[in-house]
């Protein structure tokens, strides 16, 4: 669970807006402890025939003055948990964001989504409920009790033993709420897990018939966060009749020993007045720290599952990469002797070596498995080598800065992601508003785009829906080439990039790679051999190697393999 020192780090830089909130807290305190002594006064004065106006208006203005204190202290808690949610969320996200993949493939992503925003709502919960409130109610309930000693001792100590066996009640609650807790974050982040689960794959969910199945992995989820959840329910629903007993068991007990104290002489009826009013405001602050407790109990657990996530490794720029990337004459890309397996025990790519030039169009090819998007995966450093190593420009990229590197060097994906927003926003994602209208209107004919912007309702701006399924498939597919020339890297690698395209649109994109070719580099993953013809260089991975190189033509008569693969259309 979390420590007190990760509370003190999680407080950090709002501790005097806290202390605001619990100084605001006690001085209602102080106020409201104030009108018992006043109302006994007023009783004591009103029982001799006179009728104490002053003490009555003093009354008043306490009223309204201990009602404007605690709501300025709700305010501020309020505002302290917020502001604090906020830039945790912030700081959650962004470390999600440049958290390595290789982490992010052993994660549940909606489990990541339910710690960044439904367990801050509870450490929120902590925040507004403990460090502020806990505080003033542990001095309220020590100046009550002061108060109460000072009007009668006796009768403090019949309320102090009547309260004594609420307050064991209470931590007995308290000690099964921490573990409730926990379970009840656990359940409802493998709900939300489940959840994001079927609706990112929801086509294929209905293309399989499979909703029923669906819904019951996602009932039961819900089934057990609802158990979890009652649970820790039941358990702080005890803790109110504990804390109302404990309060209507001391009034009755206080009135009938109070009353023979009066009738004896012991203490006059304005101070057995005095003293029941008080001893009212001593449920408020036991309640309070009960509340405080449960929210840390709570809010722990919170903030040991978010900790979990700000643990885990991130992409971190080595302290040599702070230069700039540099053109040079050898190739802009290049593989040498590179090691590399998603589980170390089974390597993808075996010691493979290759090299791409500053211009030109390299298509890779082989069977499926055989490591091409491996490749890419490692040109993009999505992952580093396990031995090898990867150069840009004649530098080994781990001494490039992420940014610099992956500047330099495009991605097209096969299944060309688009996000939600507007085709324009999708067009410039990454490549900046710096881009002019007429370089965005060539990029748009050199794909083939032009058409399509013409026909749609609002042009550039017209939303791409979720994921971009407003979009054909070859439509995203030119999109996402679009985006990456754009932001003109130096490399650019494309995952098939005729995949979704018919055969003009192909034809079109054909003249467009080989413009692109002429200023930069291209490497492609070819599945059709329309797109290995046109290469300057073709590379045959087969089984985490390059089996063979050359020309498509060179290729065809030296390799046995590569024939076979042209005598068949090649699968992704």
């Amino acid at each position: 669970m979390a420590r007190w020192r990760d509370l003190r780090q999680l407080t950090r830089g709002y501790r005097r807006w806290i202390a605001l909130a619990a100084a605001l807290s006690l001085l209602g305190s102080a106020l409201a402890l104030a009108q018992p002594l006043l109302a006994g006064k007023a009783i004591d004065t009103a029982a001799g025939g006179t009728v104490p106006w002053p003490v009555l208006g003093v009354l008043g203005g306490l009223f309204i003055a201990q009602a404007s204190a605690l709501a300025l202290a709700r305010w501020v808690q309020a505002y302290t948990g917020e502001t604090m949610t906020r830039d945790l969320r912030r700081t959650v996200a962004g470390h999600v964001l440049r958290m390595r993949l290789s982490v992010l493939d052993r994660v549940r992503t909606g489990d990541v989504i339910a710690r960044a925003c439904g367990d801050t709502t509870i450490v929120k919960t902590l925040v507004a409920q403990s460090l502020g409130t806990g505080v003033a109610g542990i001095a309220g309930l020590i100046a009550t009790v002061l108060v109460l000693g000072w009007l009668d001792r006796w009768l403090l100590a019949l309320v102090v033993l009547l309260f004594s066996v609420a307050v064991g009640s209470l931590l007995a609650v308290v000690s099964r709420l921490r573990v409730a807790s926990r379970m009840a974050q656990t359940a409802e982040g493998a709900l939300t897990a489940d959840l994001e689960r079927a609706l990112g794959g929801l086509r294929t969910v209905r293309a399989c018939r499979a909703e029923p199945v669906e819904a019951a992995r996602i009932d039961r989820a819900a089934g057990r966060a609802y158990t979890s959840n009652l649970r820790m329910a039941g358990l702080v629903a005890l803790s109110g009749p504990t804390n109302d007993l404990a309060v209507s068991g001391a009034f009755l007990a206080v009135l009938l020993v109070g009353s023979t104290r009066v009738a004896a002489g012991e203490t006059s009826l304005g101070r057995l007045v005095a003293f029941t009013l008080a001893m009212t405001y001593l449920s408020a602050p036991i309640y309070e720290i009960f509340q405080a407790v449960s929210a840390v109990q709570q809010g722990s657990g919170a903030l040991h599952r978010i900790n979990e996530v700000l643990s885990l490794p991130t992409e971190r720029d080595h302290p040599v990469g702070i230069v700039p990337v540099q053109r040079h004459a050898g190739p802009v890309l290049e593989f040498r002797d590179v090691w590399f397996g998603y589980d170390p025990s089974r390597p993808v790519l075996r010691g493979i070596s290759f090299a791409v030039p500053s211009r030109g169009h390299i298509a890779l090819v082989g069977p499926s498995g055989a490591g091409k998007s491996t490749i890419f995966a490692l040109a993009e450093r999505f992952y580093e080598p396990d031995r090898g190593a990867v150069l840009l420009n004649g530098r080994d990229v781990r001494f490039t800065p992420y940014d610099r590197h992956r500047a330099a060097v495009g991605l097209v994906e096969q299944d060309c992601p688009l996000l939600a927003g507007s085709l324009r926003e999708n067009l410039l994602y990454g490549a900046g508003p710096a881009v002019s209208e007429s370089e965005l209107s060539r990029v748009l004919a050199m794909t083939g785009l032009t058409g399509v912007v013409a026909a749609l309702p609002r042009g550039l701006d017209t939303p791409v829906g979720e994921r971009g399924r407003q979009l054909s498939g070859g439509q995203r597919q030119r999109v996402a080439i679009a985006r990456c020339l754009l932001a003109r890297p130096r490399v650019i690698l494309l995952d098939e990039p005729t995949a979704h395209l018919d055969a003009d649109s192909e034809r079109a994109l054909a003249v467009a790679l080989r413009e692109v070719a002429a200023v930069c580099a291209l490497v492609v993953i070819a599945h059709r051999f329309s797109t290995v013809r046109s290469a300057d260089r073709v590379l045959v991975i087969e089984g985490g190697v390059v089996a063979a190189e050359g020309t498509h033509e060179e290729l065809l008569h030296v390799d046995e393999y590569y024939r076979r693969l042209a005598a068949q259309p090649l699968h992704p």
